[in-house]
This record gives C-alpha cells, sequence and structure tokens, in this order.
C-alpha cells in the first residue's frame, strides 16, 4: 500500500505540498540534510511522501527520479482541480484512461489473432 498524496496549496502562485512542520523542524533542526537522507536506503514510496512533506513543489515533484508517473500525474492533477475532487477519484481515472488506451492499442493483434472484428 503506498503512502496517500499530501494536500497541495499554492503559495506565491506556485502549487506546493502542504509541509509537515514536524518534518521540516527536524530536518532543519537534526543532525541529518537532504544529502545524507540521499544516500541511506529509502523506498522510492518513502522518498516520494518525504518530497511531500518538506513543501516540494508539484512542478519540480515530477523531475524526481524516485517519483512514479502515476503519482505525479495525480499530483499534478488534483493541483489543477476543483476542490472536491480526490485523490481516488483522479487516480481511477487516470487508470480507466490508460486502461482505453491499451484496449485500443491491443485491438488490431486481437482482431487478428482470433480472426474477428472487435468494432
Amino acid at each position: 500500500m503506498r503512502h496517500p498524496l499530501q494536500p497541495i496549496e499554492k503559495i506565491d502562485g506556485i502549487n506546493r505540498f502542504k509541509k509537515n512542520k514536524i518534518v521540516e523542524f527536524l530536518l532543519d533542526a537534526g543532525h541529518f540534510d537532504m544529502n545524507v537522507l540521499a544516500r541511506m536506503d529509502f523506498t522510492d514510496d518513502d522518498r516520494t511522501q518525504f518530497a511531500q512533506l518538506i513543501g516540494y513543489s508539484v512542478s519540480g515533484f515530477g523531475e524526481l527520479n524516485y517519483v512514479d508517473d502515476a503519482t505525479f500525474n495525480a499530483a499534478l492533477a488534483i493541483s489543477e482541480a476543483e476542490p472536491d475532487v480526490t485523490e481516488d477519484s483522479i487516480r481511477t481515472a487516470n487508470a480507466e484512461t490508460k486502461l482505453e488506451e491499451l484496449k485500443e492499442t491491443l485491438k488490431p493483434a486481437v482482431e487478428l489473432l482470433y480472426n474477428i472484428g472487435l468494432d
């Protein structure tokens, strides 16, 4: 099970994940900086959530090598969506779109394989 997306807010015209004040304090006051954390053995999912908890911008979030496309696309869609749209509804819509694209891609092969028309 993956971590949920953190809330997104607009700060100075930039869509950012809402910072967690405790995480921010621990990072600023602790013995570990971002360079130390980068060398430690954490999962991509934990790194993805950490980037959100420190208030990463949504656009910069998509450039991180440990953030998968589905998570970035969901965050981007949420940042551009109406306030009542949920992460689950966006992820479902994205999955349905990918499924339709896959069906269209596979349609010619299925028609050829089974010698049928799928229209």
